[in-house]
């Protein structure tokens, strides 16, 4: 029943959301606009709320995130070996690369609160506070050395994305939840209602935003790559992942956390950052579709295992 309690209500909203893009009860200016509203309020206020609401539980310590971390590092490492081995094209590396270990935030936080419920969505809320600003780095550095020769440009778009990384509003709100949770780790009841009810529009709003943004067009033309991607991402990072919480000696709801983490489809974000650093978008399309509907199966798995 785990896997149909936690699983089944984010692929129904997902598929919702692809029906009404091609039935067109959704366009492009409204996914936009929730994709802003999403990503700048009301997920951010859900994990400052989920983090902040009550003291920190760890079973490992801190363990687990830098587990979590050299998973991530290392699996970036062979995608690159396997990008000069192929060989994979320049213009496609940065695509590539971003699918083998990028991951869909939302997605993890739905299911996770599914599964794990508050306590998992702490530890997942502080995961990936670290875990983001260290995966932009290493997109980032590799698309611009693979991508056009203009040491300016590149250099340029480097220090403006650093800049929105400092400022990165999921980032602030895991660290202002940590602080809260530390310093006083409780809400008085008519906040705590509000950001709750703030909350329950943020998944739902999402997962309709990552069905109306899947687009199969690419996919049959990028297959090879796609697979190739989404194998590194499904299945080598979680065989790493498993690898160094083993070797951290991290168990109970950390572990949990962590190997469902490894799990999550890749980001719908490595489209917009393929566009932005001029790396091949289709393939980025046909990676987000592919690890998309093959997560699901790489994160059953884990719920099982998690029993």
């Amino acid at each position: 029943m785990i896997l149909l309690n936690a699983l089944f209500p984010v692929l129904a909203l997902i598929l919702v959301g692809t029906a009404f893009k091609r039935w067109q009860v959704t366009d492009a200016t409204f996914l936009r606009t929730s994709d802003r509203l999403v990503y700048f309020v009301f997920f951010p206020l859900m994990l400052f709320w989920k983090i902040g609401a009550a003291p920190l539980q760890f079973d490992n310590g801190w363990h687990y995130l830098l587990a979590s971390a050299l998973a991530v590092v290392a699996v970036c490492g062979l995608s690159l070996v396997f990008i000069r081995l192929w060989p994979v094209s320049a213009f496609k590396a940065g695509s590539f690369n971003q699918g083998c270990y990028r991951f869909n935030t939302y997605i993890g936080m739905a299911v996770v609160i599914n599964a794990f419920g508050e306590a998992g969505a702490q530890l997942y809320g502080i995961l990936i506070g670290l875990i983001i600003p260290m995966i932009n780095v290493l997109c980032i550095s590799v698309l611009i050395w693979y991508g056009k020769n203009d040491d300016n440009r590149n250099g340029g778009r480097l220090a403006t994305t650093i800049k929105h990384l400092l400022a990165n509003p999921l980032i602030i709100a895991c660290v202002g939840g940590m602080l809260y949770s530390h310093f006083v780790g409780s809400f008085p009841l008519y906040l705590d209602n509000t950001l709750k009810l703030m909350s329950q529009i943020t998944l739902p709003l999402a997962l309709f935003s990552i069905g109306g943004s899947l687009t199969f067009t690419n996919l049959r033309d990028n297959m090879g790559l796609a697979l190739a991607s989404s194998v590194f991402k499904l299945a080598t990072l979680p065989l790493l992942g498993l690898f160094f919480l083993w070797l951290f000696g991290v168990t109970g709801l950390a572990w949990k956390v962590s190997m469902l983490f490894f799990t999550l489809p890749t980001s719908t974000a490595i489209y917009i950052l393929s566009s932005q650093l001029h790396s091949d978008t289709e393939l980025a399309s046909a990676v987000i579709v592919m690890s998309t509907l093959l997560s699901f199966a790489s994160m059953a798995l884990i719920l099982l295992l998690a029993r």
